[in-house]
């Protein structure tokens, strides 16, 4: 599945990303533990949103269920390495790919979708990208989530296909790239696990 998340996203984490994360690990894992929380969040958001579409009903129900499985495997990660809970400001990430999307249907679900899309595809390859650099137990867990998100990645691309129009969407897919390379490229001032490298 790397493969098709790569030509997907059509950029890579950059190293000096890379460096932050390994430097800051406890802020890694808050703000990794903060995301699967977001995607669980957006998952229920959606199904309230759209409650009478009954296959995005059942599939946002198994992925949030998922990620908040995920969620919890960070805290006892966190717990175990002494990472105290604390709160921690949001990335740009995700806001500014939410000012992407369209205020009217049916390119509102559209651009959601895809986002979603980008941000589990985004998420695992940063998973991958990371995975070979941590101790064997962070590494390992990393390297078992590849397999959720690209799963979680490819799941929000066949609903888009199933609501949505093929043009439109490989239309938006292009419009919102070119967004999502900016937000992982471009530095920023603070390290999060959607920044890009540290000024």
């Amino acid at each position: 599945m790397l493969p098709a998340i790569h030509d997907f996203l059509q950029s890579e984490t950059p190293a000096a990303w890379i460096d932050a994360a390994l430097a800051n690990q406890d802020i890694l894992l808050l703000d990794h533990k903060n995301c699967e929380y977001k995607a669980a969040t957006n998952a229920l958001n959606l199904m309230a949103k759209y409650c009478t579409r009954e296959v995005l009903m059942n599939a946002m129900s198994r992925l949030a269920r998922e990620e908040l499985v995920h969620h919890e495997q960070v805290m006892k990660l966190m717990k175990k390495r002494g990472v105290a809970l604390r709160t921690l400001s949001a990335s740009r990430y995700a806001a500014g790919l939410r000012q992407m999307v369209r205020r009217t249907e049916p390119g509102m679900l559209t651009d959601i979708l895809v986002i979603s899309a980008f941000i589990e595809a985004r998420s695992c390859e940063r998973f991958h990208a990371l995975y070979p650099h941590l101790d064997e137990e962070l590494s390992k867990f990393y390297k078992g989530l590849l397999e959720s998100e690209g799963r979680h990645f490819t799941g929000y691309l066949k609903l888009a296909h199933l609501y949505g129009d093929s043009d439109d969407i490989a239309e938006r897919i292009n419009a919102i790239r070119p967004v999502e390379q900016a937000l992982i490229l471009n530095p920023d001032t603070e390290f999060r696990f959607h920044s890009g490298p540290p000024l």
